[in-house]
């Protein structure tokens, strides 16, 4: 069997996000000990099972002494387009409350918003298609809280 190594070149960066699938199986545990991480953002809708991937997820990052930056709350809530009512279909605050429970901070909430699909389906992230809506401002701020994060612990 033949072993084949990837190599990128990617430049220079200032920062690297690698989104991983939730659980804590082969690939966190290989990425996570194979590569220098300098923390972990928990990303979990407020429903209970997706909760309960997302506190395994945040202590496997423990025990290998990668820090957790903290969580973020997706699909956090609809707001009717017409009316405005705001309805919370995966619960409400399950992320602030698991939040509480690791000691972690919720770095913010993204709402469940038609704008954030079809912008991704197009190509074009809602932080480019859209930089001035409510959408983006929600990621926007969530980078910003990581960067602030990043910047302050030890290297």
């Amino acid at each position: 069997m033949q072993k084949y190594q990837l190599m990128v070149d990617w430049g220079q960066l200032d920062y690297l996000v690698v989104d991983m699938p939730p659980g804590t199986g082969d690939v966190q545990l290989s990425v996570s000990q194979n590569i220098p991480i300098s923390g972990a953002v928990i990303v979990s809708t407020p429903q209970d099972i997706a909760l309960m991937d997302a506190h395994k997820g945040a202590e496997m990052f423990r025990k290998v002494n990668v820090p957790v930056l903290g969580l973020v709350q997706n699909m956090s809530v609809f707001q009717c387009p017409k009316c405005k009512h705001k309805t919370h279909i995966f619960g409400a605050d399950g992320a602030r409350k698991l939040a509480q429970t690791l000691d972690l901070d919720v770095l913010g909430d993204v709402p469940l918003h038609l704008s954030i699909r079809e912008a991704s389906d197009m190509g074009q992230p809602v932080v480019f298609s859209q930089p001035g809506s409510d959408e983006a401002k929600a990621y926007l701020h969530i980078a910003s809280e990581v960067v602030r994060r990043l910047k302050s612990s030890p290297e």
